[in-house]
């Protein structure tokens, strides 16, 4: 048992003892009273002596139940519609390729980690692979766990060098052939092409996708062109370029003859490495899929328990109320509060409903709670959030625009990363107001992050916006961008004014030469033996 304030625990019988010893002194002054006006009544008098004991004890429990105890757990059924898609991501040292920004791997890692965010709700696995695959996450519908095997990704995580693309064919037709849920099942490839092995035996693992039902997307990395592979040091420094056992410079391009024949003979889809949005590309063959019925038995630990001992405490007050009705009345007064406190711990209707699918329920329960409170900017960035998980994108935008009022700077970052998500879902839906609403988003996510400078997905959306607004029409570099229409002006930027690609380039190369430090210095602690003859990229 754990509880969520320690100190009300160790105050917890100190406030019994006092309360217990100022019903004593009551009862005393009372008794003394009686005997002094009412000699024939002081037998009643000394009936009460339980008194003291019962409200002592209603202090005690009351104290531990506003302490907030937590102890065992509770399963919860989850009901919804999902697929199996299982990603694979070629790790080997050819991706560190600088062909495309900021290389190969880290473009891949991007647009994977949109698929998880554009796939939640369906069951998702993880696989990396290079000489040989490993499966990282199994099927699973936590997409926290899958992007958080997507952060540590890194050439330094495989064993063995080289690219062996028939292997993580081979094992993603396994692990989706295992899956114990039904719906589509989908293997998504982000791989350069380049694969040391026998093009026969990709060839011949994609024709055994393809004969187990699963639909296959290759998805390219990298230019046509050959590149050199650049070896960095922990703070991004270039020491160099890949080189083979002859010392001679390796050169890697992507080999397109390679994915085609996979691609043809699995019966699935190529994205080009030249499309802008790869993602976009995915998901629409992913969201044309037939997805089944599921249920799911969710598991909460630590399950909040001060209820209990409010309402133990509330019956021991009931019982000294019709023993001695007129001091009880003042202790359970004093004890609303606590028992207020315990009452909070339970879950609110709308996150009840929240965990059975019900998102649509979900959302009209939070407006209701907000609406019954002063203040229900919590209420309404569930109900937004909830909305938005539903697809009702103009509803979503418009609770979520209440939430982001608030003087809570982690709910209002929230609140606006949210909003800004919405708009820029609705403009994929709604081509007459696109750019409004990308405006709309990408002034979202710029405030999003005077909040939080730090956070990734406000970036890599507003990167996106950028990269989806077209440029300015005219010639000329410095020709200021037109004025918006005045039936639709921009909110003003805190920061002053749209910010350019080049300024956000700068932000998402910082952001990379963080992330790569990271990496690094994870790999440094499980760095493992490279074999000597065989080829590592």
């Amino acid at each position: 048992m754990i509880v969520d304030s320690p100190m009300l625990l160790v105050l917890a019988p100190v406030a019994a003892l006092l309360l217990g010893w100022l019903a004593w002194l009551v009862r005393r002054a009372r008794s003394r009273s009686l005997a002094l006006w009412a000699p024939g009544r002081a037998g009643a008098a000394a009936s009460g002596k339980a008194g003291p004991w019962l409200l002592g004890a209603a202090g005690l429990l009351a104290g531990v139940g506003a302490a907030g105890p937590r102890w065992g757990a509770t399963e919860t059924e989850l009901t919804g519609r999902a697929l199996n898609l299982a990603i694979g991501i070629d790790i080997s040292r050819s991706m560190l390729a600088e062909d495309a920004a900021p290389n190969r791997l880290q473009r891949a890692i991007r647009e994977a980690r949109r698929l998880v965010q554009d796939s939640r709700g369906d069951r998702l696995a993880l696989l990396a692979f290079a000489g040989q695959s490993y499966i990282l996450t199994p099927l699973t519908l936590d997409d926290g766990a899958v992007s958080l095997q997507l952060d540590a990704l890194d050439p330094e995580v495989a064993s063995e060098g080289g690219t062996e693309l028939a292997a993580v064919l081979a094992q993603g037709r396994g692990l989706l052939a295992a899956a114990a849920e039904g719906g589509a099942r989908v293997l998504v490839v982000f791989t350069d092409g380049e694969t040391h092995d026998s093009i026969d035996a990709a060839v011949a693992a994609a024709r055994a996708l393809r004969a187990d039902g699963v639909t296959l997307i290759l998805v390219g990395e990298g230019d046509t062109v050959p590149t050199r592979i650049p070896l960095r040091d922990e703070r991004g420094a270039l020491n160099g370029y890949k080189t083979d056992a002859d010392g001679l410079v390796v050169r890697t391009w992507r080999r397109d003859a390679v994915l085609r024949a996979v691609a043809d003979a699995g019966g699935g889809v190529l994205v080009p490495a030249e499309a802008a949005d790869q993602e976009a590309g995915i998901h629409r063959v992913v969201a044309a899929l037939e997805r089944s019925a599921t249920r799911e038995r969710r598991r909460e630990d630590l399950t909040p328990r001060g209820w209990l001992f409010a309402l133990a405490a509330t019956l021991l007050l009931g019982v000294q109320a019709l023993r001695r009705r007129g001091p009880a009345l003042a202790v359970i007064a004093l004890t609303l509060l606590p028992a207020s406190r315990s009452a909070a711990q339970r879950p609110s209707t709308g996150d009840r409903l929240l965990r059975r699918g019900d998102t649509a329920g979900a959302a009209l329960a939070f407006v209701r709670d907000a609406a019954r409170r002063p203040v229900g900017d919590t209420a309404m960035f569930n109900a937004g959030t909830a909305a938005l998980a539903r697809g009702q994108l103009a509803a979503a935008r418009e609770w979520l625009g209440t939430a982001s009022r608030s003087l809570d700077p982690s709910l209002r970052y929230r609140a606006l990363y949210n909003q800004g998500l919405a708009a820029l879902l609705e403009s994929r839906a709604d081509s007459a107001k696109r750019a409004e609403l990308e405006e709309f988003a990408a002034q979202r996510f710029r405030e999003a992050l005077l909040l939080a400078p730090g956070s990734q997905a406000a970036k890599w959306n507003l990167e996106l916006v950028q990269q989806r607004t077209p440029p300015p029409s005219g010639g000329g570099g410095s020709k200021p961008p037109p004025t918006p229409p005045k039936q639709a002006p921009p909110t003003p930027s805190p920061t002053g004014g749209a910010l350019s690609q080049a300024e956000a380039e700068q932000i998402l190369n910082s952001v990379d030469r963080t992330e790569r430090e990271v990496r690094v210095d994870q790999a440094r602690r499980r760095r493992m033996a490279q074999s000597a003859v065989a080829k590592d990229w």
